[in-house]
């Protein structure tokens, strides 16, 4: 931990513990509250505090070795049993550090609050993950859904107290602003360094796994072949399912480039024509939230909490379908009228999501309520 103090007393002390999932939702919550006098100690992996430095925001950090099973993570609940200690409330996101929350809280009556964020797809992942989800969800004295379907979900697994609780995308670091001639130069100088100058550039991020959804990208680019220019396909993210796309994109001359882990999304961003999103399922997309921020054009999914998220603001499609998806781009390409309406749109949208001090307040509001009826 980056300290051994211990909260002042009469201090609310909350202690959040995460798994991979929702670290930058994380960063930004334990800021706020801490701005607004809480006592915040993260629980994690060490990676998590390298990538979203909560200590820089006043928080403590406790770094956890999590297994990649129940039964190799005696030590973490050891760990988070520890931690605990003195908490006020305890606030675990997404199923699995629920579940490890729940193991290591035991009998205590110190209230449980469960974020159930976008990682854990609610899909057919037999029987394992519906237990998973059931035990996380009913150990919670809150269950916090980011979207309307893991709401019903919960309560359909037997969860007490279930609550829709959207959570704000985070500022993007603050950068100085360029002038319009300045911008539209680092543009055009990020479409070259991909070979887009003179053909759409199109933009995907997310982690390399299948629910992500990139073969059916891939199967979409195949449509285009008779195209002139070929749209390019620009993919930030790293993950398991990389060496499979590789050999695909290989094999098939595919127009698709595997960018790799990037910290530059804002550029990508402000390069791309239009922002795809293939999913099996989302709750609250981070890169849709990005994208209708930044004023560009979202084709996605019609999956979980995406339709609920964009509203009128992006061109959905039914996951499996690559012909609809290559089709709908296609069209979309090919008309700048509705790319602009879009861009409108989604800015519009975008203003109507909670802010980040919207999402604190609420949480905040949450635990008072849990700690005033103990």
């Amino acid at each position: 931990m980056s300290s051994t103090s211990h909260p002042a007393q009469g201090t609310l002390h909350a202690v959040h513990v995460l798994s991979t999932a929702a670290g930058a939702h994380v960063s930004s919550l334990a800021g706020g509250l801490v701005a607004r006098g809480v006592e915040v100690t993260v629980c994690g992996p060490a990676t998590t505090e390298r990538d979203y430095a909560f200590t820089r925001s006043g928080a403590r950090f406790l770094p956890l070795d999590i297994g990649r099973s129940t039964s190799t993570d005696a030590p973490a609940v050891g760990s988070l049993r520890a931690a605990f200690t003195g908490a006020a409330v305890v606030h675990a996101h997404g199923l699995r550090a629920g579940l490890l929350a729940t193991l290591a809280l035991g009998g205590r009556r110190t209230p449980l609050v469960v974020t159930w964020h976008g990682s854990d797809a609610p899909t057919d992942g037999g029987p394992i993950l519906r237990w998973l989800e059931r035990r996380a969800v009913r150990g919670a004295a809150v269950v916090l859904g980011v979207s309307s379907d893991l709401v019903d979900r919960a309560r359909a697994h037997g969860a007490r107290d279930v609550r829709l609780a959207p959570v704000a995308v985070p500022r993007p670091t603050a950068r100085p602003p360029r002038p319009p001639a300045d911008g539209e130069r680092h543009r055009q100088k990020t479409r070259a360094e991909f070979g887009a100058v003179d053909r759409p550039l199109l933009l995907s991020v997310g982690r390399l796994e299948p629910g992500k959804g990139y073969h059916l990208l891939l199967d979409a680019a195949g449509h285009w072949a008779g195209l002139d220019p070929r749209p390019l396909i620009a993919i930030a993210g790293e993950g398991p399912e990389r060496g499979a796309l590789e050999r695909r994109i290989s094999a098939e001359r595919l127009p698709v480039l595997l960018l790799g882990r990037r910290d530059d999304i804002p550029e990508l961003l402000s390069a791309a024509d239009l922002v795809v999103l293939p999913s099996r399922w989302e709750a609250r997309a981070l890169i849709a939230q990005e994208a209708l921020h930044a004023g560009v054009p979202l084709v996605a999914t019609a999956v979980g909490g995406t339709p609920e998220l964009v509203g009128e603001a992006a061109a959905l499609v039914p996951y499996g379908d690559a012909a609809a998806l290559a089709g709908t781009i296609t069209a979309l390409l090919a008309d700048p009228a509705r790319r602009t309406a879009l861009t409108a749109a989604g800015r519009a949208q975008a203003a109507t999501w909670p802010t980040e001090d919207d999402t604190v307040a609420q949480v905040l509001s949450v635990y008072d309520e849990l700690i005033q009826g103990r």
